[in-house]
């Protein structure tokens, strides 16, 4: 099962807005991220907790079997780059970020093909 999230305004009409161009309104590679919209819940950027990861925040994470930890910023497509951490939100990776919250653990596989446990310890919000 999935866990529970939050997406502010601001992403969602964003995103919306990225997923309906012509370069990607067709991408099957996608189609994640469109589920992940459909199923979060949308709340003013405003009222968005601190504690939720929204486009442009860094967020540190836990590999709960190995303990081992990393943080990555969700990164808009153009501004993604794998070598200073920032993930793009086209990627499955970026796209199963969006909106978790600090405490929540989702299951992950690895492009090895690993099945891990990742859990959110803290999120900076965008700047």
């Amino acid at each position: 099962m999935k866990p529970e999230i939050t997406v502010s305004t601001r992403d969602l009409e964003r995103l919306e807005g990225l997923l309906s161009k012509p370069p990607t309104r067709n991408r099957s590679d996608l189609d994640g991220l469109r589920d992940e919209l459909e199923r979060a819940n949308v709340i003013d950027a405003e009222a968005m907790p601190a504690d939720v990861i929204t486009m442009n925040s860094c967020a540190r994470f836990r590999e709960e079997h190995s303990g081992r930890e990393y943080a990555l910023t969700l990164a808009w497509p153009h501004d993604a780059d794998a070598s200073q951490g920032r993930v793009s939100i086209f990627s499955p990776a970026g796209s199963a970020l969006l909106g978790l919250s600090v405490g929540q653990v989702i299951d992950w596989q690895t492009p090895e093909g690993h099945a891990i446990q990742l859990r959110v310890l803290a999120v900076t919000p965008e700047a």
